[in-house]
């Protein structure tokens, strides 16, 4: 199955609740027919990837609040 890069690894500080920050890098890419963001720590180990709604193609800055959102509200306790 064919991988499409949407957009390649991007270097983010993302502000976390309490005070808290993490630096991360993200893409995003479709494979097939499915697009996913893919969150790694600046070392490459997997934070945490998401299959995203069939059709949900955003602008750059949309995919960084996605991340800023995952790592706030779905891997952080």
């Amino acid at each position: 199955m064919n991988t499409d890069v949407i957009q390649d690894w991007t270097d983010t500080h993302v502000p976390l609740k309490l005070g808290d920050s993490r630096d991360v890098r993200y893409k995003v890419f479709q494979k097939g027919t499915q697009l996913f963001q893919e969150i790694r720590d600046p070392d490459g180990t997997l934070i945490h990837k998401l299959a995203l709604p069939e059709g949900m193609a955003m602008k750059p800055i949309s995919y960084e609040v996605l991340c800023r959102y995952v790592l706030t509200d779905v891997v952080s306790p």
